[in-house]
């Protein structure tokens, strides 16, 4: 700043003042984020694969613990992702643009963001190897790839999506879809799916379903709809509190359900969705549909399928307590790509986060973990536009709730924290590092309760 103010007080100069204002902010643009435009090392103390939720929540907190030189994260995508609201923006109560941030912007100030895709992890000689031939080596690692979306596994998907009247919340590019199929419809039947595979967010498929329902009936549609939820699993939801007070919200509603019923085909051209019976081998039934919602068959990402690091199904292989792999001692894992025997949502990575910090911090000086993960994981099940059901339980199935009240009743306080206050928590908390879950919180609130 003392060079602009000596050029702009030298007669005949000043024309020369802008520029130099434009190139210190050029400089100053280039030194807030770590590209993978400069050159990479070859070497990381901790080396991050994803650039997700627990990618980048585990790089804010090991940079704080190894300096921000000796970590980096891999991850070719340039936008970083808000998935928990695609369900609002495919129900057209919030829009889509403020689920998405650079990912340049998310990764923490000094840690090295390499923006490439993983080819083959090599855990026996720690290393990885990256697109171009390139090869980075380290000390410790931290999977967090998260899962893909199979379409194509359904028989005329993707291409159906460039028809009207079918959508779906987990994509990026068909979630508006949904909003549009929602405001298109007339009179028929609204199909909403959930596939035979794990999926993140198990909620998700059935909280658009309530939504469509709920917009429906505000906007004079209901009578002539019939609302249909065909699921392969065989319960309305895995945690008995939750799913008695499902029920008693789709008999009101007069929702029709389905169990053991998984979506195989869509045939655009005449609106029809075909779904195999799992209680019946080889046999189908037809839909006519007016409204079709698609929770795609989701799987581990190809890179770990009969990878060292997973298990038979390619899901990365951990302790589910201490979240470090059971092989490699220096190999740890982290939400969706792993196999941990919870829901796959955000809340569950803010519970695994912190307790695999307190992980490797007891790996990095010889000892034992002493944290154990329990399970926690969270899923507000939103049911109208203005409530919703804060579900949160563990490794058994029961509930864990965080506040000294009954959270299976619908409340609008638990609509605006899935709204309003979780994002903010997300953005501020989580992804930098400081939020590990509602332990302490719930800890306390139970503690002055008693």
């Amino acid at each position: 700043m003392a060079t602009v103010g000596f050029v702009s007080s030298c007669a005949g100069v000043r024309p020369m003042v802008p520029l130099l204002r434009q190139g210190v902010q050029k400089m100053r643009s280039s030194q807030l984020h770590t590209t993978a435009r400069s050159a990479s090392k070859d070497y990381y103390e901790v080396l991050v694969l994803g650039g997700g939720t627990g990618g980048v929540s585990m790089s804010a907190r090991m940079k704080r613990k190894v300096g921000a030189g000796n970590v980096a994260v891999v991850e070719p995508s340039e936008k970083h992702y808000y998935q928990p609201l695609w369900t609002l923006v495919g129900a057209g109560a919030k829009p889509l643009a403020p689920c998405s941030r650079p990912t340049a912007s998310v990764i923490p100030s000094g840690v090295k963001w390499i923006q490439s895709r993983v080819q083959k992890l090599d855990p026996d000689k720690n290393c990885v190897h990256l697109e171009n031939d390139q090869k980075i080596s380290y000390k410790y690692l931290i999977i967090a790839l998260g899962l893909q979306l199979h379409f194509e596994k359904i028989k005329g998907l993707p291409e159906a999506f460039s028809t009207p009247k079918i959508g779906s919340n987990y994509s990026v590019h068909t979630v508006e879809k949904t909003w549009k199929a929602l405001q298109d419809f007339q009179e028929g039947n609204a199909i909403f799916t959930f596939p035979n595979t794990p999926v993140k967010c198990a909620g998700a498929p059935q909280k658009i379903m309530y939504l469509s329902e709920a917009y429906m009936r505000k906007t004079g549609k209901r009578p002539k709809a019939k609302i249909i939820f065909n699921t392969a699993l065989g319960v309305i939801f895995g945690v008995q509190k939750y799913a008695d007070a499902l029920l008693e919200i789709i008999k009101s509603r007069d929702i029709t359900v389905n169990y053991k019923y998984n979506l195989v085909e869509v045939r655009a051209d005449k609106q029809e969705a075909v779904f195999e019976n799992l209680d019946k081998s080889g046999e189908t039934e037809v839909y006519q549909y007016e409204m079709l919602h698609v929770t795609p068959p989701m799987g581990p990402q190809n890179v770990l399928l009969n990878s060292p690091v997973s298990d038979a199904g390619g899901w990365v292989d951990v302790d589910k307590e201490t979240l470090q792999h059971k092989k490699y001692p220096n190999v740890f894992g982290i939400g969706d790509c792993t196999n941990l025997p919870t829901s796959k949502t955000a809340a569950a990575v803010a519970g695994q986060s912190g307790v695999l910090d307190k992980t490797i911090s007891c790996i990095m000086k010889g000892k034992p973990p002493t944290k154990k993960y329990d399970g926690y994981t969270s899923c507000p099940l939103v049911t109208n536009y203005n409530r919703a059901i804060l579900a949160e339980f563990d490794y058994s199935a029961q509930p864990l709730e965080t506040f000294p009240f009954d959270q299976s009743k619908e409340r609008l306080t638990s609509f605006h924290m899935k709204a309003d206050l979780m994002p903010f928590l997300y953005w501020h908390g989580l992804l930098k590092g400081y939020w590990g879950g509602p332990a302490l919180i719930r800890k306390l609130l139970h503690l002055g309760l008693k």
